[in-house]
Protein backbone atom coordinates (compact mmCIF):
# COMPACT_ATOMS: atom_id res chain seq x y z
CA UNK A 1 0.00 0.00 0.00
CA UNK A 2 2.92 2.38 0.71
CA UNK A 3 4.78 1.57 -2.32
CA UNK A 4 1.77 1.91 -4.41
CA UNK A 5 1.25 5.79 -2.89
CA UNK A 6 4.61 6.62 -3.37
CA UNK A 7 4.70 5.62 -7.09
CA UNK A 8 1.13 7.57 -7.20
CA UNK A 9 3.11 10.44 -5.40
CA UNK A 10 5.74 10.42 -8.62
CA UNK A 11 3.34 9.92 -10.78
CA UNK A 12 0.87 12.28 -10.09
CA UNK A 13 3.85 15.25 -9.33
CA UNK A 14 5.23 14.60 -12.78
CA UNK A 15 2.04 15.09 -14.67
CA UNK A 16 1.69 18.38 -12.52
CA UNK A 17 4.87 19.64 -13.83
CA UNK A 18 3.88 18.97 -17.13
CA UNK A 19 0.94 20.60 -17.12
CA UNK A 20 2.26 23.75 -15.24
CA UNK A 21 0.72 26.68 -16.65
CA UNK A 22 4.61 28.49 -15.34
CA UNK A 23 3.40 31.81 -14.17
CA UNK A 24 4.58 32.39 -10.61
CA UNK A 25 4.81 34.62 -7.38
CA UNK A 26 8.87 34.94 -8.17
CA UNK A 27 7.39 37.04 -11.31
CA UNK A 28 5.90 39.59 -8.93
CA UNK A 29 9.96 39.99 -7.74
CA UNK A 30 12.24 41.96 -9.74
CA UNK A 31 16.16 43.25 -9.30
CA UNK A 32 16.69 47.19 -9.81
CA UNK A 33 19.23 46.92 -12.66
CA UNK A 34 22.60 49.21 -11.93
CA UNK A 35 24.39 49.25 -14.57
CA UNK A 36 27.82 49.83 -13.39
CA UNK A 37 27.65 47.05 -10.25
CA UNK A 38 29.04 44.06 -12.38
CA UNK A 39 31.86 42.26 -11.25
CA UNK A 40 34.34 39.88 -12.72
CA UNK A 41 33.64 36.28 -12.84
CA UNK A 42 36.17 35.18 -11.47
CA UNK A 43 35.53 37.07 -8.00
CA UNK A 44 32.10 35.06 -7.54
CA UNK A 45 32.05 32.09 -4.86
CA UNK A 46 28.55 29.89 -4.80
CA UNK A 47 30.02 28.83 -1.68
CA UNK A 48 27.32 29.60 1.56
CA UNK A 49 27.53 28.67 5.56
CA UNK A 50 24.73 28.55 7.55
CA UNK A 51 24.23 26.69 10.86
CA UNK A 52 27.33 25.15 11.27
CA UNK A 53 27.04 23.78 7.43
CA UNK A 54 29.16 24.60 4.50
CA UNK A 55 27.88 23.58 1.07
CA UNK A 56 29.92 24.59 -1.60
CA UNK A 57 26.68 25.43 -3.68
CA UNK A 58 23.53 27.25 -2.39
CA UNK A 59 21.48 24.54 -4.39
CA UNK A 60 20.11 21.45 -3.58
CA UNK A 61 17.81 18.76 -4.35
CA UNK A 62 15.00 18.91 -2.30
CA UNK A 63 13.27 15.50 -0.52
CA UNK A 64 11.19 13.32 -3.29
CA UNK A 65 10.85 9.78 -2.54
CA UNK A 66 11.56 6.37 -1.61
CA UNK A 67 10.04 3.53 -0.08
CA UNK A 68 8.98 1.38 -3.61
CA UNK A 69 11.31 -0.26 -5.81
CA UNK A 70 10.63 2.30 -8.49
CA UNK A 71 11.55 5.13 -6.32
CA UNK A 72 14.54 3.51 -5.35
CA UNK A 73 15.82 3.46 -8.62
CA UNK A 74 14.84 7.44 -8.76
CA UNK A 75 16.82 7.93 -5.31
CA UNK A 76 20.07 5.95 -7.14
CA UNK A 77 19.42 8.32 -9.73
CA UNK A 78 19.41 11.57 -8.14
CA UNK A 79 22.31 11.05 -5.79
CA UNK A 80 24.68 9.88 -8.47
CA UNK A 81 23.50 13.01 -10.39
CA UNK A 82 24.40 14.96 -7.09
CA UNK A 83 26.96 13.53 -6.96
CA UNK A 84 28.41 14.74 -10.35
CA UNK A 85 27.45 18.16 -9.49
CA UNK A 86 28.51 18.22 -6.00
CA UNK A 87 24.96 19.57 -5.01
CA UNK A 88 23.45 18.40 -1.42
CA UNK A 89 20.17 16.11 -1.71
CA UNK A 90 17.39 14.87 0.52
CA UNK A 91 15.90 11.86 0.72
CA UNK A 92 12.07 11.82 0.88
CA UNK A 93 9.72 10.66 3.75
CA UNK A 94 11.27 7.75 5.45
CA UNK A 95 8.29 6.36 6.92
CA UNK A 96 8.32 4.07 4.66
CA UNK A 97 11.38 2.48 6.06
CA UNK A 98 9.70 3.13 9.84
CA UNK A 99 6.84 0.50 8.81
CA UNK A 100 8.85 -1.75 6.64
CA UNK A 101 12.51 -2.28 7.31
CA UNK A 102 13.23 -4.28 3.86
CA UNK A 103 12.69 -0.55 1.87
CA UNK A 104 15.95 0.75 3.34
CA UNK A 105 17.65 0.15 0.70
CA UNK A 106 15.44 2.77 -1.57
CA UNK A 107 16.41 5.62 1.22
CA UNK A 108 20.61 4.26 1.73
CA UNK A 109 21.20 3.81 -2.03
CA UNK A 110 21.84 7.91 -1.70
CA UNK A 111 24.83 6.79 0.71
CA UNK A 112 26.22 4.01 -1.45
CA UNK A 113 25.86 5.86 -4.75
CA UNK A 114 26.98 9.41 -3.44
CA UNK A 115 29.41 8.70 -0.49
CA UNK A 116 31.23 11.74 0.10
CA UNK A 117 28.25 14.01 -0.22
CA UNK A 118 25.87 16.18 1.84
CA UNK A 119 22.88 13.92 2.43
CA UNK A 120 19.59 14.76 4.56
CA UNK A 121 17.02 12.17 5.95
CA UNK A 122 13.98 12.86 6.01
CA UNK A 123 11.11 11.91 8.65
CA UNK A 124 7.61 13.51 9.58
CA UNK A 125 6.70 15.38 12.63
CA UNK A 126 5.37 12.29 14.16
CA UNK A 127 8.07 10.36 13.90
CA UNK A 128 10.26 9.62 17.59
CA UNK A 129 13.72 10.34 18.86
CA UNK A 130 14.52 6.81 18.02
CA UNK A 131 13.38 6.88 14.54
CA UNK A 132 15.02 10.19 13.41
CA UNK A 133 18.21 9.02 14.53
CA UNK A 134 17.26 5.91 12.65
CA UNK A 135 16.93 7.31 9.83
CA UNK A 136 19.77 9.66 10.13
CA UNK A 137 21.72 6.35 11.30
CA UNK A 138 20.51 4.31 7.68
CA UNK A 139 22.31 7.51 6.13
CA UNK A 140 25.18 8.51 7.86
CA UNK A 141 23.06 11.68 7.31
CA UNK A 142 24.52 15.02 7.65
CA UNK A 143 21.45 16.86 8.84
CA UNK A 144 18.02 15.83 9.26
CA UNK A 145 14.48 17.25 7.17
CA UNK A 146 11.43 16.80 9.40
CA UNK A 147 9.00 17.85 6.79
CA UNK A 148 5.23 19.32 7.70
CA UNK A 149 2.41 18.51 5.93
CA UNK A 150 -1.06 19.03 7.51
CA UNK A 151 -2.83 19.90 4.54
CA UNK A 152 -1.52 16.76 2.81
CA UNK A 153 -2.41 14.65 5.56
CA UNK A 154 -6.23 16.58 5.73
CA UNK A 155 -6.62 15.46 2.36
CA UNK A 156 -5.18 12.17 1.74
CA UNK A 157 -7.78 9.36 2.46
CA UNK A 158 -5.30 7.76 5.19
CA UNK A 159 -3.67 10.45 6.75
CA UNK A 160 -3.66 11.89 10.08
CA UNK A 161 -5.88 13.94 11.93
CA UNK A 162 -4.38 14.61 14.86
CA UNK A 163 -1.38 17.29 14.75
CA UNK A 164 -0.97 18.37 18.67
CA UNK A 165 1.61 16.68 19.25
CA UNK A 166 3.68 17.74 16.12
CA UNK A 167 5.77 20.85 18.00
CA UNK A 168 6.69 18.40 21.13
CA UNK A 169 7.98 15.72 19.03
CA UNK A 170 10.03 18.32 16.82
CA UNK A 171 11.37 19.41 20.26
CA UNK A 172 11.90 16.23 21.48
CA UNK A 173 14.01 15.20 17.84
CA UNK A 174 15.85 18.37 17.42
CA UNK A 175 17.57 17.74 21.46
CA UNK A 176 17.97 14.02 20.86
CA UNK A 177 19.65 13.65 17.49
CA UNK A 178 23.22 14.93 16.30
CA UNK A 179 22.82 16.18 13.38
CA UNK A 180 21.50 19.78 12.29
CA UNK A 181 17.57 19.53 12.27
CA UNK A 182 15.73 21.41 9.49
CA UNK A 183 12.09 21.54 9.15
CA UNK A 184 10.13 21.86 6.36
CA UNK A 185 6.83 22.94 4.34
CA UNK A 186 5.65 20.75 1.72
CA UNK A 187 4.03 23.44 -0.48
CA UNK A 188 1.80 25.60 1.80
CA UNK A 189 4.38 27.91 2.98
CA UNK A 190 5.89 28.42 6.34
CA UNK A 191 4.44 32.11 8.49
CA UNK A 192 6.82 34.57 10.18
CA UNK A 193 5.34 33.03 13.13
CA UNK A 194 5.84 28.98 12.72
CA UNK A 195 9.47 30.19 11.94
CA UNK A 196 9.75 31.66 14.96
CA UNK A 197 8.07 28.76 16.96
CA UNK A 198 10.83 26.05 15.34
CA UNK A 199 13.49 28.43 16.67
CA UNK A 200 11.94 28.43 20.16
CA UNK A 201 11.75 24.04 19.94
CA UNK A 202 15.63 24.09 18.69
CA UNK A 203 15.68 24.05 15.27
CA UNK A 204 18.78 24.87 13.45
CA UNK A 205 17.46 25.83 9.90
CA UNK A 206 13.56 26.54 8.33
CA UNK A 207 12.84 25.21 4.55
CA UNK A 208 9.69 27.43 3.89
CA UNK A 209 8.29 25.13 0.99
CA UNK A 210 6.15 27.71 -0.12
CA UNK A 211 3.11 26.84 -2.77
CA UNK A 212 3.97 27.55 -6.36
CA UNK A 213 5.36 23.84 -6.99
CA UNK A 214 4.62 19.89 -6.50
CA UNK A 215 0.66 20.45 -4.69
CA UNK A 216 0.33 17.72 -2.55
CA UNK A 217 -3.53 18.86 -2.22
CA UNK A 218 -4.31 18.05 -5.84
CA UNK A 219 -2.39 15.20 -5.73
CA UNK A 220 -4.31 13.91 -2.74
CA UNK A 221 -7.42 15.01 -4.00
CA UNK A 222 -6.74 13.05 -6.99
CA UNK A 223 -6.47 9.90 -5.32
CA UNK A 224 -9.85 10.29 -3.69
CA UNK A 225 -13.02 8.68 -5.44
CA UNK A 226 -14.68 11.93 -5.32
CA UNK A 227 -12.15 14.46 -5.50
CA UNK A 228 -13.95 16.66 -2.96
CA UNK A 229 -10.96 18.62 -2.07
CA UNK A 230 -10.70 20.95 -4.78
CA UNK A 231 -11.08 24.12 -2.77
CA UNK A 232 -7.73 23.61 -1.44
CA UNK A 233 -5.67 23.65 -4.67
CA UNK A 234 -4.62 27.13 -3.62
CA UNK A 235 -3.90 26.81 -0.15
CA UNK A 236 -1.05 28.01 1.37
CA UNK A 237 1.38 31.14 1.07
CA UNK A 238 4.08 31.54 -1.67
CA UNK A 239 7.80 30.45 -1.88
CA UNK A 240 8.82 34.53 -2.31
CA UNK A 241 5.99 35.45 0.64
CA UNK A 242 7.32 33.05 3.03
CA UNK A 243 10.70 34.58 2.76
CA UNK A 244 9.53 38.28 2.82
CA UNK A 245 7.31 37.41 6.18
CA UNK A 246 10.16 35.42 7.75
CA UNK A 247 13.35 37.43 6.97
CA UNK A 248 13.95 38.69 10.62
CA UNK A 249 12.65 35.37 12.36
CA UNK A 250 16.40 34.62 13.43
CA UNK A 251 17.23 31.50 12.11
CA UNK A 252 18.35 30.65 8.20
CA UNK A 253 15.87 30.18 5.75
CA UNK A 254 15.82 27.15 3.34
CA UNK A 255 13.81 28.36 -0.22
CA UNK A 256 12.00 25.70 -1.97
CA UNK A 257 8.40 25.47 -3.82
CA UNK A 258 7.93 26.33 -7.05
CA UNK A 259 11.72 27.43 -7.76
CA UNK A 260 11.80 27.28 -12.05
CA UNK A 261 15.07 28.49 -13.42
CA UNK A 262 18.19 30.17 -12.06
CA UNK A 263 16.73 33.64 -11.60
CA UNK A 264 14.36 31.88 -9.29
CA UNK A 265 16.90 30.81 -7.17
CA UNK A 266 18.46 34.32 -7.49
CA UNK A 267 15.66 36.30 -6.40
CA UNK A 268 15.30 33.54 -3.41
CA UNK A 269 18.82 34.36 -2.31
CA UNK A 270 18.03 38.11 -2.34
CA UNK A 271 14.68 37.70 -0.67
CA UNK A 272 16.84 36.04 2.70
CA UNK A 273 17.14 32.50 1.45
CA UNK A 274 20.82 30.72 1.98
CA UNK A 275 20.28 27.98 0.00
CA UNK A 276 17.26 27.24 -2.35
CA UNK A 277 15.82 23.33 -3.27
CA UNK A 278 14.31 22.42 -6.19
CA UNK A 279 12.73 19.19 -6.74
CA UNK A 280 9.65 18.74 -9.40
CA UNK A 281 11.61 20.19 -11.91
CA UNK A 282 14.63 18.19 -11.36
CA UNK A 283 12.28 14.91 -10.92
CA UNK A 284 10.66 15.54 -14.61
CA UNK A 285 14.31 16.30 -16.12
CA UNK A 286 15.76 13.03 -14.57
CA UNK A 287 12.65 11.23 -15.82
CA UNK A 288 12.41 12.92 -19.26
CA UNK A 289 16.17 12.00 -20.06
CA UNK A 290 17.94 10.33 -17.36
CA UNK A 291 21.00 11.32 -15.21
CA UNK A 292 22.67 12.92 -17.89
CA UNK A 293 20.00 15.48 -18.56
CA UNK A 294 20.18 16.06 -14.66
CA UNK A 295 23.41 16.67 -14.73
CA UNK A 296 23.30 18.76 -17.06
CA UNK A 297 20.19 20.58 -15.72
CA UNK A 298 21.48 21.26 -12.48
CA UNK A 299 25.24 22.39 -14.30
CA UNK A 300 24.12 24.89 -16.06
CA UNK A 301 21.97 26.55 -13.01
CA UNK A 302 24.96 26.84 -11.21
CA UNK A 303 26.44 28.47 -14.21
CA UNK A 304 23.91 30.78 -14.40
CA UNK A 305 23.71 31.57 -11.40
CA UNK A 306 27.17 32.53 -11.25
CA UNK A 307 26.31 34.80 -13.84
CA UNK A 308 23.41 36.67 -12.75
CA UNK A 309 25.59 36.84 -9.36
CA UNK A 310 28.73 39.06 -11.53
CA UNK A 311 25.92 41.23 -13.47
CA UNK A 312 24.41 42.04 -9.93
CA UNK A 313 28.08 42.40 -8.13
CA UNK A 314 27.62 39.77 -5.97
CA UNK A 315 30.53 38.26 -4.74
CA UNK A 316 28.78 35.23 -2.70
CA UNK A 317 25.43 33.99 -2.69
CA UNK A 318 25.09 35.98 0.45
CA UNK A 319 25.76 39.47 -0.89
CA UNK A 320 22.25 38.80 -3.44
CA UNK A 321 20.67 40.22 0.03
CA UNK A 322 22.20 43.46 -0.54
CA UNK A 323 20.72 43.78 -4.17
CA UNK A 324 17.77 46.23 -4.43
CA UNK A 325 14.60 44.39 -5.36
CA UNK A 326 10.97 45.58 -6.10
CA UNK A 327 7.88 43.79 -4.99
CA UNK A 328 4.97 43.78 -7.12
CA UNK A 329 1.36 42.83 -7.81
CA UNK A 330 -0.27 40.32 -5.03
CA UNK A 331 2.92 39.87 -3.60
CA UNK A 332 3.01 43.43 -2.94
CA UNK A 333 -0.43 43.27 -1.49
CA UNK A 334 0.38 40.08 0.53
CA UNK A 335 3.57 42.80 2.03
CA UNK A 336 1.16 45.48 3.04
CA UNK A 337 -1.44 43.13 4.48
CA UNK A 338 1.39 41.49 7.18
CA UNK A 339 3.06 44.83 8.05
CA UNK A 340 6.15 44.23 5.68
CA UNK A 341 7.55 47.24 4.43
CA UNK A 342 9.50 46.21 0.85
CA UNK A 343 10.82 49.38 0.68
CA UNK A 344 13.67 48.14 2.58
CA UNK A 345 14.25 45.71 -0.33
CA UNK A 346 13.84 48.28 -2.71
CA UNK A 347 16.65 50.53 -1.86
CA UNK A 348 19.36 48.29 0.57
CA UNK A 349 22.17 49.23 -2.23
CA UNK A 350 22.44 52.69 -0.75
CA UNK A 351 24.01 51.88 2.47
CA UNK A 352 26.81 50.27 0.45
CA UNK A 353 27.43 52.45 -2.70
CA UNK A 354 30.50 54.19 -1.15
CA UNK A 355 32.74 53.86 -4.64
CA UNK A 356 36.11 51.71 -4.07
CA UNK A 357 38.45 51.54 -7.02
CA UNK A 358 38.94 47.89 -8.74
CA UNK A 359 42.34 48.38 -10.24
CA UNK A 360 45.19 51.01 -10.14
CA UNK A 361 43.14 52.69 -12.95
CA UNK A 362 40.61 55.27 -12.21
CA UNK A 363 37.65 52.67 -12.82
CA UNK A 364 35.27 52.83 -10.08
CA UNK A 365 32.00 51.18 -9.66
CA UNK A 366 29.36 51.90 -7.07
CA UNK A 367 25.57 50.00 -6.45
CA UNK A 368 25.03 46.97 -4.65
CA UNK A 369 28.08 45.33 -4.40
CA UNK A 370 29.20 46.12 -0.89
Amino acid sequence: MIAERKDDHVRLAVEQQRGHSGSSQFDEVSFVHHALAGIDRDDVSLRTRFAGIEWQVPLYVNAMTGGSVKTGVINRDLAIAARETGVPIATGSMSAYFKDPSSAGTFDVMRRENPDGFIMANVNATATVEQARRAVGLLSADALQIHLNTVQETVMPEGDRSFASWGPRIEDIAAGVDVPVIVKEVGFGLSRETVATLQKLGVAVADVGGRGGTNFARIENGRRDLADYAYLDDWGQSTPACLLDAQDAGIPLLASGGVRHPLDVARSLALGAVAVGASGEFLRTLLDGGVPALVARITTWLDQLAALMTALGARTPAELARCDVLVHGGLRDYCADRGIDTRRTATRSSSHSTPHRTTESTRWTTGNTR
